[in-house]
């Protein structure tokens, strides 16, 4: 409850106690009297309490745990006159109770107790107190007294204030000890916002959003982002209710009676001089504290925290959660590979302290050499095949010498290849392998039949800004240059069309091969007049041999 919930009126005081007590303070209504019946039927005890009256006590109020009477007929009871010829006798023994307590008080001693609210009147309420009655006046309780709010049943803590041993009464105040606890606070907040010095502090309750600490007798909040210069942290995974921490006061709302306090600012800030705690390239040890599907957050001690990436984990390309790889609290040796002293940002490698599996696979294997992988995945421009503990690419151009074929027509994830390194850059962590490299190239069987000069047949296939690819035989590819089509024409031609050539260039390594039209227009006009010539040659020598002959 809030102190501004709280009612005060100006009551008098001695008329509350008045009336609270008007009827219960005589000492006439504690009397001695005789049980004369035991009505077990009708649940209840007659008492003859004197001058020819008899009164109805419930027998519930004579029976012990047992169910057992613990008085019989003709034995004394105390009891207290309730009127209307009711008595009790339990209210005899709180009364008894009562009056040795008081006969026992010594006034300069202070006595704070608890109890329950059990009964409300004008002027107050009655507190009972193990089973003794105390009067606290509704100006002295700091219990509301709006519409709804019942205190019957509250408990409460209250200092006595004033004992009436004529009157067989004890007053009791919560204002007092409130009041008293709102000194000691505003003393304690003060002393604590003035002093900016660390105190020590126990923590008393941990939840999701901070820890409440006791500071001088005074609970403080200290926020999740208030604990470690790391940033927000999960209080539960670095404290205990019961430990000990340095604390320093942050501010205080009065209205609220609300105490921030903070664990980070009483302790030195490493950020502050992490260039001398810390470097790119150091090894350190550190402890895993969170893992995520993206990477995994360490605790390097002197309140830093860093990242590991998901990548920066393994060599192996395919880690799928880091969860796999490693545990919380598992402590490991990463290296720095980032030091962000503006962000606050520290970034490790796992891996870096890893073998290299590169340096592994170049010490064994060469460019040439015949291996076997199985593919882990497929792309759009080829497949990744793993081979040892690298992960080679095969490109679409290296899966066949069919160029319609590539990787995700003919490969699937988990197939087993046998392919040979082509290329491996050790600096760049890449090997290229090649599938149609273990096959014989149709460029190299149609080179065994055809050679340069050789006059060919194809059809156009696919029309280029920068020739014309036609078909020929064997299902090998050529290519006509545009500077190599005249008399024809790019924009005249269609796909299917016959094109008739002679190979200018043929390479079997590289798998290309070019084919000239104008080449074969000179080769056909050169051809037709070396037959032009050789004819004429050969009129000239037959007219000769007929020359001589007539001679003769």
């Amino acid at each position: 409850m809030k102190f501004e919930d709280i009612e005060i009126e100006e009551v008098d005081f001695e008329a509350m106690l008045e009336e609270s007590f008007k009827k219960s303070e005589s000492k006439s209504d504690l009397v001695t009297g005789t049980v004369v019946k035991i009505d077990e039927k009708d649940n209840l005890v007659v008492v003859d309490i004197g001058g020819g009256r008899d009164a109805n006590l419930a027998l519930d109020e004579i029976l012990d745990d047992e169910g057992n009477a613990t008085f019989a007929v003709g034995d004394p009871i105390d009891v207290v006159t309730l009127g209307r010829g009711r008595i009790s006798h339990k209210a005899a023994l709180g009364r008894a109770a009562l009056n040795e307590f008081i006969a026992e008080y010594d006034e300069e001693q202070e006595y704070i107790v608890e109890g329950i609210v059990t009964k409300k009147n004008k002027g107050g309420y009655v507190v009972e107190v193990d089973g003794l009655e105390f009067f606290m006046p509704r100006t002295l309780s700091y219990l509301s007294s709006k519409p709804g709010v019942d205190s019957i049943g509250k408990k409460v803590k209250a200092a006595i204030v004033k004992v009436d041993k004529e009157k067989g009464s004890v007053v009791i105040s919560r204002k007092e000890l409130i009041e008293r606890d709102k000194a000691k606070t505003d003393e304690i907040v003060s002393a604590l916002l003035e002093n900016k010095d660390p105190v020590v502090g126990t923590i008393k309750k941990i939840t999701s959003y901070g820890m409440f600490v006791d500071v001088g007798g005074m609970d403080g909040l200290v926020h999740y982002s208030q604990i470690s210069h790391k940033g927000p942290v999960n209080p539960s995974k670095y404290f205990a209710e019961g430990d000990e921490v340095n604390v320093v006061a942050l501010e205080y709302d009065k209205k609220k009676r609300h105490l921030s306090l903070s664990i980070k600012d009483a302790n030195p800030d490493p950020w502050a001089d992490i260039d001398s705690i810390i470097g790119v390239g150091d090894t350190v040890t550190a402890t895993v504290s969170n893992i995520e599907p993206y990477g995994v957050f360490v605790d390097l001690g002197e309140d830093l925290e860093a990242f590991l990436h998901v990548s920066e984990i393994s060599w192996d390309k395919n880690v799928k959660h880091p969860k796999d790889y490693l545990e919380n609290n598992q402590e490991i040796n990463v290296e720095v590979i980032e030091v962000d002293k503006e962000g606050r940002r520290l970034r490790v490698s796992l891996k870096n302290l890893l073998p290299k599996p590169m340096d592994a696979f170049v010490s064994k294997s060469k460019v040439g050499d015949v291996v076997v992988g199985t593919v882990t995945s497929i792309t759009d421009f080829g497949a990744f095949v793993k081979v040892g503990a690298i992960e080679g690419l095969l490109h679409n151009q290296e899966i066949s010498w069919d160029k319609s074929k590539n990787a995700k027509s003919e490969l699937k994830v988990g197939d087993e290849v046998e392919v040979k390194i082509i290329k491996i850059d050790k600096d760049a962590g890449k090997v290229s392998l090649s599938k149609k490299a273990l096959e014989d190239s149709p460029v190299k069987a149609f080179g065994q039949t055809h050679k340069n000069g050789s006059i060919v047949t194809g059809t156009v296939k696919d029309i280029k800004d920068f020739g014309v690819f036609i078909s020929l035989e064997d299902n090998v590819d050529a290519l006509i240059r545009h500077e190599d089509l005249h008399p024809l024409k790019a924009d005249e031609l269609e796909k299917g069309q016959e094109i008739k050539g002679v190979i200018s260039f043929i390479d079997a390594n590289t798998d290309r091969i070019r084919v000239s039209v104008k080449k074969l227009e000179r080769q056909e006009e050169r051809e037709a007049m070396e037959q032009l010539n050789q004819d004429q040659d050969d009129s000239m020598t037959l007219g000769d041999a007929f020359g001589d002959m007539l001679k003769k």
